[in-house]
């Protein structure tokens, strides 16, 4: 059913702004930590972890879609729910179906586009402006499931870069979607996605650098201890910074 398009209707997502971003790192950064603690810490393994975050994302994205109004609590539970299974998921692709960091990275990325395809497609807009249908979120979850899962396909490990670098080369792409954004009349649309997509690994990079052991070039955090400290700092962002939900964008139809 759609959403009102007047001047003061709102998208159940929040507004684009610096705390925003901030907040997405750290979530990415949870999915990680919190992913492994559970297939690995847990010793659970990947299928059953995928399953139980699974389970917790069906119950959180329903609440989610059927609310009236953003709910800045229940859209970042959400958030993590969607970055820890795509955790447990690419973890899953890569080493127990043996596909490869590559192998999962390329088939992840061709649904990811195939996604972003159907909805632009379907809806004939990709904008979180636009986001006045139950069709229009329903796209925007997998999308967003499915960047999650693509970005944390451990590129520092299948391409030799270690944290260090992939944190660099990660940033590095973030500073060039800022760059265009700033400078460019490139799409917003597109460069949100750009950015969008490049926290997760960013966050998984970070991640795997505050638990894995100091040989291996990490913190050897514990996982329940980085887990902890990052819901922790997520919490007290949520709350402390405005959330203030998203203005729709009336269509032009």
């Amino acid at each position: 059913m759609p959403i009102s398009t007047s001047h003061n209707a709102f998208a159940k997502v929040p507004a684009v702004t610096l705390g925003f971003w901030i907040i997405k790192i750290l979530a990415t950064t949870l999915g990680e930590t919190a992913g492994d603690a559970v297939t690995m810490s847990m010793e659970l393994g990947y299928l059953a972890g995928t399953a139980i975050f699974a389970a917790l994302l069906a119950v959180m994205l329903t609440a989610q879609i059927r609310a009236t109004r953003f709910h800045p609590l229940l859209f970042w539970a959400v958030i993590v729910a969607t970055t820890t299974v795509g955790t447990t998921l690419a973890d899953l692709c890569d080493r127990s179906l043996g596909i490869g960091y590559l192998g999962g990275s390329a088939l992840l990325a061709a649904l990811l586009a195939a996604t972003l395809y159907g909805w632009h497609r379907t809806l004939g807009s990709v904008s979180i402006n636009r986001l006045d249908t139950r069709d229009a979120e329903v796209f925007y979850w997998i999308t967003i499931l499915f960047s999650q899962t693509l970005g944390t396909a451990d590129p520092e490990a299948g391409w030799g870069l270690g944290y260090g670098g992939g944190a660099v080369l990660f940033a590095a792409g973030l500073a060039a979607v800022i760059a265009l954004y700033l400078w460019t009349r490139t799409s917003r649309t597109a460069l949100f996605w750009a950015a969008f997509i490049l926290t997760r690994p960013l966050g998984a990079t970070v991640g795997d650098f505050l638990d894995k052991p100091v040989a291996a070039g990490g913190l050897a955090w514990s996982r329940y201890t980085a887990s902890g400290a990052l819901v922790a700092a997520m919490l007290l962002l949520v709350l402390l910074l405005p959330q203030r939900a998203e203005r729709l964008v009336p269509s032009r139809d």
